[in-house]
């Protein structure tokens, strides 16, 4: 059974950095990816980051390139995602989810897993 749950989140200014994590303490299916989505108040969830666990490659919302990295461990329990240069509009709260599909999808409704959420505040 996956559990999902992520870490990390805060308070940050401008133009500082943050690094999530989150924690797979179940079971991984044979084929998985996961990912970061983010949601801000009011507003519709949106892919952030996602990485293959069962295999290799990475993609990003083209909008994010450059400043957010996501990584993996090796045991593929853990993923991190480095957060540079933040601005105001990244405060969101930021989910993990875990996608049992062979691909790094990027739709919300192609991930059977989530965790609850860790809150990104960018502020002066």
């Amino acid at each position: 059974q996956v559990q999902l749950v992520e870490s990390g989140g805060g308070l940050v200014q401008p133009g500082g950095s943050l690094t999530l994590s989150c924690v797979n303490s179940g079971s991984t299916p044979s084929a998985a990816a996961m990912g970061w989505f983010r949601q801000a108040p009011g507003k519709e969830r949106k892919f952030v980051a996602g990485i293959m666990i069962t295999g290799i490659g990475s993609t990003y919302e083209d909008s994010l390139k450059g400043r957010f990295t996501i990584s993996k461990n090796r045991a593929g329990d853990t993923i991190n995602l480095q957060m540079n240069s933040l601005k105001y509009e990244d405060s969101a709260i930021y989910y993990c989810a875990l996608s049992e599909m062979p691909v790094i999808p990027t739709h919300p409704s192609l991930f059977d897993h989530w965790g609850r959420g860790t809150q990104v505040t960018v502020s002066s």
